[in-house]
């Protein structure tokens, strides 16, 4: 009897420590996010930094699925379906198609955006203040800044008279910035080509038509499209000897003339701070959306030179960084 006692009790004894011993032994659950890019760059570098100086290392705290739509704006949809099924605890989207996508994909899952514009125009939020639904994140100011690119051209290319525009009228948020940049270009006296394209096979075209309407700036949108394809058009800026103009630096560094526009490596930092609230269980329906702080002049001073263009000292003063 003692020995059927003693082997009753250390079979209950093992029920009882197994699980708990089980549960000692539970790694703790690591979050994973998406990510809903065009391609990889400078600005998930400031993404990275961001998270790291809030205490998330991807690999080892924090599981990141990332999504490259590499300029083929008709495949974000399917990356963000993809997203959705592998129930990530997060969305980050990097422009406003992006964020779309997210959005029809997804009522549940928060969307943190960290470059769209007018995000309240296009439906994506409530209102700034207060987003409601799932989306959340950062304006980047985008329409905005290209009556900026005018006057830069005005100083910088004083003969500058008719602007080649390279946009994509398959965003609705370039279709206001082509409007307002006609609207800019009148009042100063400047005419504005559209010159539409809408996959990066298009920019061949695009090129011809600019030869063709004897544009002698261009201004491309900073668009999954256009930057798919910037060393192209740097490259045909240069060789027809026209000053252009981005919104994003990486053209710059290739060859372009200027840059300006809010800067995504800050603002993607910044953005960061939202993912530690969501994760943390903030709603980002409650979490209203931020503007940029930061706006960047690039300036290729090469370029200027090769150009034949005498960059004015009150110019010079407001460049925020200088390629070489």
């Amino acid at each position: 009897m003692t020995d059927r006692r003693a082997f009753i009790g250390s079979v209950a004894a093992g029920l009882l420590v197994a699980p708990f011993k089980a549960f000692a032994q539970q790694p703790a659950r690591v979050p994973r996010i998406g990510i809903l890019g065009n391609t990889e760059g400078s600005a998930w570098d400031g993404f990275r930094r961001g998270l790291r100086e809030l205490g998330y290392v991807e690999g080892r705290n924090l599981a990141i699925e990332w999504r490259w739509a590499d300029g083929r704006v008709d495949r974000y949809p399917e990356f963000a379906a993809e997203l959705v099924r592998s129930n990530v605890a997060l969305i980050v989207t990097s422009s406003t198609p992006a964020t779309q996508a997210a959005k029809r994909a997804t009522a549940t899952i928060p969307i943190l955006m960290t470059n769209s514009a007018y995000p309240d125009k296009m439906g994506l939020v409530e209102t700034l203040a207060r987003p409601g639904g799932n989306v959340t994140g950062f304006s980047n100011f985008g329409p905005e800044l290209v009556g900026k690119s005018l006057e830069l051209f005005k100083e910088l290319a004083p003969k500058t008279s008719r602007i080649g525009v390279i946009w994509n009228p398959t965003n609705p948020v370039e279709a206001i910035s082509l409007r307002e940049a006609m609207t800019a270009a009148a009042s100063v006296g400047m005419e504005l080509v559209s010159v539409e394209v809408r996959a990066p096979e298009e920019h061949a075209a695009a090129f011809a038509t600019m030869i063709d309407r004897r544009v002698d700036a261009i201004k491309a949108f900073g668009n999954p499209v256009n930057f798919r394809n910037f060393q192209p058009i740097v490259d045909f800026a240069l060789k027809n000897r026209i000053a252009s103009a981005f919104d994003e630096r990486a053209f710059v560094d290739a060859g372009g003339l200027f840059s300006y526009g809010s800067s995504f490596v800050d603002t993607y930092r910044r953005a960061a701070t939202y993912v530690d609230k969501i994760l943390k269980g903030a709603k980002p329906g409650e979490l209203p959306i931020q503007h940029p702080t930061k706006f960047d002049l690039v300036l290729n001073l090469k370029t200027a030179k090769a150009l034949g263009l005498m960059v004015p000292a009150s110019l010079l003063l407001r460049v925020d960084d200088f390629v070489q």
